[in-house]
């Protein structure tokens, strides 16, 4: 699904306009954005949590090749899919 195809399944749900969804969607992923980029964490119980963690730096070898090459040390974006979501997709 990609993010019209949801955002026109929210307004059908919720019978609201398309373009109040989709200023809806775009402020709640940009807020989730902001809060990650700060080092928290957003959960919604339930559904699941998004958080960082740091990767450290480290040498990998490219496939096919001898060659070695850095990479640096990142955050990574985590989530951890909650009990409610796990069952029910489990279910389907």
């Amino acid at each position: 699904m990609k993010k019209a195809e949801f955002i026109d399944a929210v307004a059908t749900k919720t019978e609201l306009t398309k373009k109040d969804v989709n200023a809806v969607v775009d402020a709640a992923l940009e807020t989730i954005t902001e809060a990650l980029t700060a080092g928290k964490s957003v959960s919604f119980i339930g559904f699941g949590s998004f958080s960082t963690a740091p990767r450290a730096a480290r040498t990998a070898r490219v496939p096919g090749t001898d060659r070695v090459v850095e990479v640096p040390a990142t955050t990574a974006v985590k989530f951890k899919v909650g009990k409610q979501l796990k069952d029910t997709v489990a279910k389907a």
